[in-house]
């Protein structure tokens, strides 16, 4: 046995933990969009292409994966991801730890996200005791070797939440499209929590990278969509992309011919096919580099959509919807 650790540890027992009910919520049911209401004009000619993409890629059971930050559901376009996974359009989801908790507030009462200046000052931000059970559920998912994302769309599908119709992850849970969820240590209000088991986390956050990995084999010819994840998509992405071409690099296939659609708020100079020099802050910005550049520069083909996710998205479905 080691020496203990010279250091001491916060205690969480001593924080004080309120009720949803008691939050005043920034997002509420009336920013959430049917597939029926209109949404924000965007047009882009290459839209057309990517639907397509997605098109032919289903029929040949080849990848469509949507890697997201949890901005993307704060947009208010649930309805339309549900929508493509049930047409098939969409195989496999990734988020970010955010994404599955405003997926289940969301769920369970109606609202969603908390103001940061409000909160931060009484040091309240993040310690609601509902949004805590998913802690329990992270555990219990690491407890039966199951996802942390596939627990969750689970418990949610299984609930007898108001709200769970909105739920991207119970609709996955549903359809067999696996949701997973890369969390950093830290990140997210689950942390601040008594009931946050790291190990659990860990285990139920890897097995999940293990699932998007294997995802990832099946890219040759799919398509890969990153939607607001500027670090999580791209590093994950990247990780997983090189675990699944050394597998088939040594059965002499290839994951080369593949299509990647980032869809980001920040704007792109000069050709998105090109880095920038390492003078450019826009150098840093890794779904340019990653995502548009180095990994489909061995044949593979990238596009970019400059916008607000409320407008690109539906537009992105309308396109698959029109598509051949």
């Amino acid at each position: 046995m080691g020496e203990p650790s010279k250091y001491a540890i916060f205690d969480r027992n001593r924080l004080k933990l309120l009720p949803l009910a008691e939050r005043i919520h920034d997002l509420s049911l009336d920013r959430w969009l049917s597939v029926d209401d209109p949404a924000p004009h965007f047009e882009h000619r290459d839209l057309p292409v990517v639907a397509n993409r997605l098109a032919a890629a289903r029929t040949k059971g080849q990848a469509r994966i949507l890697m997201m930050g949890a901005h993307l559901f704060r947009a208010g376009v649930n309805s339309h991801i549900i929508d493509m996974m049930e047409r098939g359009l969409i195989d496999h989801i990734a988020m970010n730890g955010a994404g599955v908790i405003h997926d289940y507030e969301l769920a369970r009462i109606g609202a969603t996200t908390e103001s940061v200046a409000r909160y931060i000052r009484s040091g309240q931000f993040g310690l609601w005791k509902e949004t805590g059970e998913l802690n329990d559920w992270i555990a219990e998912a690491a407890a039966d070797s199951l996802g942390l994302g596939e627990n969750a769309g689970r418990r949610i599908e299984l609930s007898d939440y108001a709200h769970k119709q909105l739920s991207v992850l119970a609709a996955a849970w549903r359809l067999s499209v696996p949701v997973t969820v890369h969390v950093g240590i830290g990140y997210d209000i689950l942390h601040e929590h008594p009931n946050c088991i790291g190990a659990a986390l860990g285990d139920a956050s890897y097995r999940d990278f293990l699932i998007f990995a294997n995802t990832v084999s099946r890219l040759e010819g799919g398509v890969l969509l990153s939607f607001g994840s500027a670090i999580m998509g791209p590093e994950v992405y990247l990780k997983a992309l090189a675990m699944a071409r050394n597998v088939a690099h040594q059965e002499g296939r290839a994951i080369q011919h593949f299509t990647t659609a980032v869809f980001d708020l920040v704007p792109i100079h000069g050709d998105i096919h090109h880095e920038l020099t390492r003078q450019d802050p826009g150098y840093y910005f890794r779904p340019h580099k990653t995502m548009l550049v180095r990994t489909v520069a061995d044949g593979g083909e990238s596009f970019y959509f400059c916008g607000e996710h409320r407008a690109t998205f539906p537009a992105l479905r309308r396109a698959a919807l029109e598509s051949k």
